[in-house]
């Protein structure tokens, strides 16, 4: 591409206004970033007084340490994801990469899949770096990292290969359908993606989750005891409750059930059976029982589902603009073949972050209010909420979480109510 070719590249209207997405999207993670900094900090030298007895000064201090170097390390992260979007964008390497890529090895669907998984991975390589200082810098820094470098570097190649295993005949499909179906190639193709995803949450507690951990049987004693009760009184389905080794990787925990069907299994993370006791852990799952009966999971399935016939939707319309095309410097031949839908989907699945971006904040309203909901379940299921709040007091500071975010930056960020919000809403309530 010429140096004029380039400047008429940037000149163009849609190309401009990309740009400047790109650009508020990362001023406004910035602004929110900071914003939240210097919240933080103000309260920083001493406890406030709401978490007084709840946690000790020098915990305090530390939670707002691994805050504000997780918050600086994302800034760094997010400027160097925008670079790279802007770089990949306008720089021309998309059309001259794919141009290179078809002339040689043609427009065959599984060339053109071929193009696309090359891509992602090309795109992924340079985050490597990020993802590797996270884990064995800042989360080391702070007593969370357990993992291994060799357990780190399998991880990521089982990711690859499940992806390529997975995700390559999955792709070839969807680009198969445009020559089978022409105009409504993404109502079938969006069919075929939802039905491929419900059948990874059918099959992926008993083949895939296991390949990255090991799952065992929660011991028999009373605290089997107490959670096989808890899941008959609330009528949830389960036949085994089982501890995922999460330390092998972190010393963060978690707890959640999966699957569908005979399928479904309830899961604790080792390190939280070691960090709460057998009321707490109750009063957890009763949390993660309580998702299950109000039917956020379907409802948030719901959504997913109508979330890949919008993205199809979208990408089916885009792949019939020719402006797009030559905003990004592709050529169009026109009608509905692969290799026109291929760029479509590469410039959409570049750009959607930086549209959902903006919408993330009142998914996130939703959210919070499944998690106000699940808490409201639990209090009624144990009889009590204290077991709950003194589970969720001592998460939050086994993982060192901000306790006292700027209201607006965890409005726009946080699926979860804060500490002292759920707090509240459980004590109204009771």
């Amino acid at each position: 591409m010429t140096r004029g070719q380039k400047h008429d590249l940037f000149m163009r209207p849609f190309t401009i206004i990309a740009l400047v997405l790109i650009l508020a999207r990362a001023t406004a993670e910035l602004w929110l970033s900071r914003l939240n900094q210097r919240h933080v900090c103000a309260q920083a030298n001493e406890v406030p007084p709401a978490f007084r007895g709840i946690i000790d000064e020098p915990m305090y201090r530390r939670s707002i340490d691994y805050t504000l170097a997780k918050s600086r390390f994302g800034d760094i992260a997010g400027v160097f994801d925008a670079a790279l979007l802007i770089a990949v964008l306008f720089s021309g390497v998309l059309p001259w990469a794919f141009g290179r890529f078809t002339a040689s090895l043609g427009t065959s669907i599984f060339a053109l899949a071929g193009f696309v998984f090359v891509t992602g991975i090309a795109l992924s390589i340079p985050r490597l770096p990020f993802a590797w200082y996270a884990q064995f810098k800042l989360e080391e820094r702070f007593g969370f990292n357990t993992t291994t470098m060799k357990t780190w570097i399998l991880d990521r190649l089982k990711g690859l290969l499940l992806t390529v295993v997975l995700g390559y005949p999955l792709l070839a499909l969807v680009l198969r359908l445009i020559e089978w179906t022409s105009a409504n190639w993404w109502i079938c193709a969006a069919a075929v993606v939802i039905a491929f995803q419900l059948f990874l949450l059918l099959v992926a507690p008993a083949i895939i989750m296991p390949l990255f951990n090991k799952f065992t049987p929660l011991p028999e004693g009373t605290l089997r005891e107490h959670l096989f009760a808890l899941a008959q009184r609330t009528d949830f389905p389960t036949r085994s409750i089982e501890v995922m080794d999460g330390s092998k990787r972190s010393r963060h925990s978690n707890a959640f059930f999966t699957g569908l069907g005979r399928f479904r299994k309830i899961v604790l993370f080792d390190t939280l059976v070691a960090q709460l006791t057998e009321p707490e852990l109750e009063s957890v799952l009763a949390h993660e029982i309580g998702h299950y009966k109000k039917r956020h999971v379907l409802k948030l399935l719901g959504v997913s589902i109508a979330c890949v016939f919008v993205a199809f939707a979208v990408i089916a319309w885009l792949a019939r603009q020719q402006w797009l095309y030559r905003a990004f410097g592709f050529e169009h031949q026109g009608g509905f073949a692969a290799a026109n839908v291929v760029p479509a989907m590469l410039l959409f699945a570049l750009l959607a972050g930086t549209i959902s971006f903006w919408v993330s904040p009142f998914i996130h309203i939703w959210s919070r209010r499944f998690e106000y909901e699940a808490d409201a379940f639990a209090r009624t299921a144990m009889g009590e909420a204290q077991s709950l709040i003194q589970a969720l007091r001592k998460l939050s500071e086994k993982n060192l979480s901000n306790l006292t975010p700027h209201p607006c930056y965890s409005r726009f960020y946080y699926s979860h109510p804060t500490l002292l919000e759920r707090e509240r809403a459980l004590r109204v309530a009771g």
